[in-house]
């Protein structure tokens, strides 16, 4: 079954997947809770899809079903980036990265480790 990239909604729910690890829909739906009201039902219905579309697993082996991611955050980060990239910057990673830095108020901790990150990309062509 090819994954697919997240809706919007399958994210948040990916994202407390990555920081929680396996949960139950009812730990997720909490989660998901604290910051807007979310329906039980709703976020059932989403984790039902996600697994038809391979984006989690359900372990059914005990009463509750424990649901798991079965993409890797890192991995479905740089997809959604470059996707995002090439829809929004056309591809360019410095016009991408300007309006960031010229709408963002970058900490000096934030540009000390951009610039050691320019660095090693310079030492690494």
């Amino acid at each position: 079954m090819k994954k697919t990239n997240p809706t919007e909604g399958e994210l948040e729910i990916l994202q407390v997947l990555w920081e929680l690890g396996p949960c139950t829909v009812r730990a997720v739906n909490d989660e998901l809770s604290k910051g807007k009201e979310v329906g039980y039902t709703t976020t059932l219905k989403l984790m039902q899809i996600m697994l038809e579309k391979g984006l989690l697993s359900r372990d059914t082996s005990k009463r509750t079903h424990v649901y798991k991611a079965e993409v890797a955050e890192d991995v479905t980060q740089k997809k959604l980036l470059e996707r995002f990239l090439q829809s929004t910057f056309k591809g360019s990673a410095m016009k991408m990265v300007m309006q960031a830095l010229g709408d963002h108020q970058a900490s000096k901790d934030e540009l000390e480790e951009i610039k050691a990150l320019i660095e090693k990309k310079e030492k690494e062509q």
